[in-house]
């Protein structure tokens, strides 16, 4: 009888040990650690998970071994070249081969936020899909398929109509662009990962979005929503926009989140560890989403560090949990 019980218990015993919270290591910053001391800190923290934005062999190196699962980027300005089939298939020997397993890459990311409705990466958007393509058979070609999952990065500016929720769709003008991509997924068993920033909602409509349901402090639920935080609507948004264009049985990995301790509205060090100590506490407690219920959301929090050489707006360079020196920044227990 105890042995029944327990083969019964076993599926929920699994899914309670799955690690579902991982950082993002940037390293757009002259005074970082080195690598190596960067992946101690995730040992020494119980961080299980990390997502790289290039195949940067130090910081490989410095994984080899390790029982961190890892997100590996290739960054849009190498898309064009990944569109030749020859070149991805070096590129995913040189990258990929050399370091599996003793490096567990768990996805590779082909491009992060490319989209023709998107000026900054407008002009990598037609070689998208021949690179994910590309390097899907590569892998194929090393009999790793089933062990790399390839996917790309996309971001809540893809969609329209996203409140409530459940009327969210992908952009109009961008379907042709996105349905080729959710089928390449769909059929290769592939997960969409996605940038959920309740943060940039907030800040672009603090009138509509009030401060506690980005915080997730919000004593209720949204009135016209049901809705207890932004995250989980900015995250089913996603899932019922897939799910219109075939995409039912892909599953969402949020590939970055964040929240700015300085440098513009609303950016605080009180705001970010909110946001950050409640977003791990709620990915950590395996609720799901309205949409989801019970699904493991995973997720990597923006950013290991402050990066102080980061492009952009301000509040780029103010997205870590960690200070350079180390120390933690908020109290989160990512155990």
């Amino acid at each position: 009888m105890a042995i029944l019980l327990l083969v019964a218990l076993l599926p929920n015993l699994l899914i309670l040990g799955v690690q579902s919270i991982g950082v993002c290591y940037g390293r757009n910053g002259n005074n970082l650690p080195s690598p190596q001391d960067v992946i101690n800190l995730y040992k020494d923290n119980g961080i299980t998970n990390l997502r790289i934005y290039d195949p940067n062999p130090e910081v490989l190196n410095a994984l080899r071994g390790s029982s961190i699962e890892i997100i590996l980027d290739i960054p849009n300005y190498n898309l064009q070249a990944l569109a030749d089939p020859n070149a991805a298939t070096n590129w995913v020997h040189t990258n990929i081969i050399n370091y599996f397993p003793s490096v567990k890459i768990k996805y590779i990311a082909v491009g992060n936020e490319v989209s023709p409705g998107f000026p900054q990466t407008a002009q990598f958007a037609p070689f998208i899909l021949p690179a994910i393509q590309n390097v899907q058979r590569a892998l194929a070609t090393y009999g790793v398929q089933n062990q790399i999952k390839v996917s790309t990065v996309m971001y809540s500016g893809v969609l329209s109509n996203t409140y409530p929720p459940w009327n969210a769709i992908f952009r109009d003008d961008l379907r042709d662009f996105i349905v080729p991509i959710v089928q390449f997924l769909t059929h290769n068993g592939s997960p969409l990962l996605a940038n959920i920033y309740p943060y940039f909602a907030y800040r672009g409509d603090p009138a509509h979005v009030a401060l506690p349901y980005a915080l997730f402090t919000q004593p209720g639920a949204d009135p016209g929503s049901g809705y207890h935080n932004l995250f989980d609507a900015m995250l089913d948004a996603q899932y019922y926009a897939l799910e219109k264009v075939g995409g039912n049985n892909i599953e969402i990995v949020v590939a970055e989140s964040g929240w700015p301790s300085d440098g513009g509205f609303g950016a605080s060090m009180e705001n970010a560890g909110t946001y950050y100590i409640n977003l791990n506490n709620h990915v950590k407690s395996g609720g799901g989403t309205p949409h989801k219920p019970g699904k493991i959301i995973e997720t990597y929090l923006f950013a290991m560090f402050d990066e102080n050489l980061k492009e952009g707006d301000e509040t780029e360079k103010h997205y870590g949990v960690f200070y350079p020196n180390k120390a933690k920044k908020y109290n989160i227990n990512f155990q």
